[in-house]
């Protein structure tokens, strides 16, 4: 059987999977990032510049095939794109402080130098690739840490669940992948924060069909149409008027 064949007899195995591990809803979109969506249809001059922050891992830092970064094509430069053209008056900046190889308690002792400061509207999480290194209590403490500190700060939260890897058995609940996603989700329901779950989003790819190498640069790193499923997915927190 091809490795395409097995992944489809599996594959809606694996979106129900996905449901079933979700605990709880995250915050409804309109609702959470109602604030944010308001300043981004202001005109000149009552407009303001609204800043969106990606911090995490190699995979918002832009990483394709080790060692080349395509951040053009990677999902925070894609979501800004989407943005722009959703809300042509607009000013923002999306602003990436990934670094490569990072796991979320190295990302959580720097939060306060590299995140803060920047003031953001918006914060994005992204680290569970690399935090199946750490256990789960580790990586749930410093996620609730970085929350916590952007809540302080009236930082809307967008957690992100890991994106594919080829190398992980993701029709196995306890695999880490699937694990360190499983508590993500609680993440968002207990804190009331947005939620995409990019793993998800995969998974549904592949229940239509979709080759998972075809949405990979390496085993671990999405390519541009992989980055471009979860720029949408973000997008999504951001509604315009007439959606």
């Amino acid at each position: 059987m091809t490795r395409l064949a097995q992944f489809s007899v599996v594959a809606l195995f694996l979106v129900a999977v996905a449901k079933s591990e979700t605990p709880g809803k995250s915050a409804i979109p309109m609702d959470y990032m109602q604030p944010v969506v308001a300043e981004l249809k202001k005109d000149w001059p009552a407009n303001r510049t609204v800043q969106i922050v990606c911090h995490g891992h190699s995979v918002p830092a832009g990483y394709f095939k080790t060692p080349r970064v395509d951040s053009l094509h990677a999902y925070p430069h894609v979501l800004h794109q989407i943005l722009a053209g959703r809300f042509p008056h607009a000013v923002m900046n999306v602003i990436v402080t990934a670094i490569g190889g990072e796991n979320s308690e190295q990302g959580l002792a720097r939060f306060e130098r590299d995140v803060l400061p920047h003031q953001p509207d918006v914060l994005c999480i992204d680290y569970a690739l690399n935090d199946r290194r750490l256990s789960l209590n580790q990586a749930r403490a410093a996620w609730v840490a970085m929350i916590k500190k952007a809540q302080a700060a009236g930082v809307r939260v967008i957690l992100l669940t890991p994106t594919a890897d080829l190398t992980a058995n993701m029709d196995d609940p306890e695999d880490p992948l699937n694990q360190h996603a499983r508590q993500i989700r609680g993440l968002a329901a207990e804190y009331h924060v947005a939620l995409v779950d990019s793993l998800a989003v995969f998974k549904a790819e592949i229940a239509r069909g979709q080759a998972l190498e075809s949405l990979m640069a390496q085993p671990n790193h999405p390519n541009a149409q992989g980055h471009a499923l979860v720029a949408e997915e973000l997008a999504k927190w951001f509604p315009s008027a007439d959606q």
